[in-house]
Order: structure tokens, then sequence, then C-alpha cells
């Protein structure tokens, strides 16, 4: 099923019966990935007052309740919420769903301990073609991300330099595959975050922040169209599914 887009006065195709999904399954074990030392997520059957909520116990449906932390427990897109005083809500503030997009693979530097994606390398790969979304893929890129257990191993995290640079180049929205686009421990700066979002001196609450992604390898770097679905919650995140489309010539 293929489509046409005008976009910034440029014509492309693409087919959305070829999505490609960028976003880790939420389940409920040991398996699924977490950061922020939280709990892996957890389904459990309701069974109450003679109801059961599982279909193999018996019931006439599952229904389930589902624990889950959006920014602990796999892919999740922000909001300045996230960091503001101000009860800002991802449901608020994305309002627009559709976007031209950069696929780029970065080795972080190591520099005093910490792998970081620096300035220059952001510059070395950044295209200036009217993209307002970069989707960051880290190497290596093992499968491993998609069960990683982050809590207290300091991720791969992006220079505040780097963060200016992109949005001083139309960046609204900023995807990557690691828990955080700040350190995991810093005292509470959240540097880049604040970068990102301007806050609180001229607040763009228009720009989404989505960590936790996985590109496989048979995504090429390169401009794509993508498609950031989230659940409709009136919270800072949402687990959510960033889906990429090829540019068809």
């Amino acid at each position: 099923m293929k489509t046409t887009i005008k976009y910034n006065n440029k014509t492309y195709q693409i087919d959305l019966s070829k999505p490609l999904d960028i976003s880790i399954p939420l389940k409920a074990d040991k398996d699924n990935p977490t950061a922020w030392y939280v709990d892996a997520p957890r389904f459990t059957p309701v069974m109450e007052n003679g109801f059961i909520g599982d279909v193999n116990l018996g019931g006439a449906v599952n229904f389930r309740n589902i624990f889950f932390n959006p920014h602990g427990n796999g892919t999740h897109t922000e909001c300045v919420g996230h960091i503001s005083k101000e009860q800002e809500t991802i449901n608020e503030c994305l309002t627009e769903f559709f976007f031209l997009a950069n696929v780029v693979s970065i080795t972080p530097e190591q520099i005093g301990g910490d792998n970081i994606i620096t300035l220059g390398q952001i510059k070395n790969v950044w295209k200036s073609n009217g993209a307002t979304a970069i989707v960051i893929r880290t190497l290596p890129n093992s499968e491993d991300k998609l069960s990683m257990q982050y809590s207290n191993t300091n991720p791969t995290f992006i220079d505040c330099k780097a963060v200016q640079f992109l949005i001083d180049s139309g960046v609204e929205h900023l995807l990557i595959d690691t828990p955080s686009v700040d350190k995991e421990e810093d005292g509470g700066a959240l540097i880049s975050h604040h970068t990102f979002w301007e806050y609180p001196n001229n607040t763009q609450k228009q720009r989404t922040i989505t960590e936790l992604i996985f590109v496989p390898d048979n995504v090429n770097d390169g401009t794509y169209f993508i498609n950031i679905q989230i659940a409709s919650f009136e919270n800072d995140a949402s687990p959510s599914k960033p889906v990429l489309f090829k540019i068809e010539v």
C-alpha cells in the first residue's frame, strides 16, 4: 500500500505495508529490559469476587492488570513534563506523529570512564535535509539490547553540546537506543534533557525524546519517515511504538 507525501515542497513515496518497527516489546518476564532500578513488568489476572481473569484458569476472558514504569521498562516517548514543575503530559505535547527522520549509527567515544556521543560525532553523521527527527543507533548493536539490565551500568549518553547542535539544526524529536540522553548518575542535573527542551526559559513543549529503542542491523542508515505512536497517557511519558518507513526512489 503505497502513498505519496508532500513535505517541504518535495514529494516522497513510501510503502505503508512495509513498516520497520524500532520499539522493544513490553513483556512480563526477567528478559524484559530494565533501567533505573525498577522491577520487570508484571501482568496479573484480576481475581476478585469469584471473577477469574484468565481463560486457562477457567475464566471466560483474559483480563489483566499491568504494572510497569514507562521510563524503566522499555521503549517510551517523553515530553518536557519529565523535568518540569508544570504537569505537562505527552498526550498534550505530542500532537503530530509523522516526521522526516535521519537514522544514524555511532560508536560512542570513551572519555573518563563514560561512553559519550559527542558533538563531533553528531556533526559527522547529521544531514541537513529538512529532517526534524534523529534516530541514533549505538554501536556495537547487539541484540542483547532487547533484554539488557541497565541499572548501575553507566550506559551511553549524549553530550549536551551535541544536543544543542541538533536543536539548532531543526531537530524536534530525538530517538536513541539507550535508557537516557543523560548520564545515569549526574546528581540530578539532566543537562541534555534541559538543553533539548530549553526548560525553563524558552520551553519547547512540542519536542519529544524517545529512549530504549532498538534499530535492527537490517535498517540502513539514511533518511526515512517515522511515525511515533503513543498510548494516550496523561503522564510525562508513554510506552511507544516508533515505526520507520523507507523512502522509495
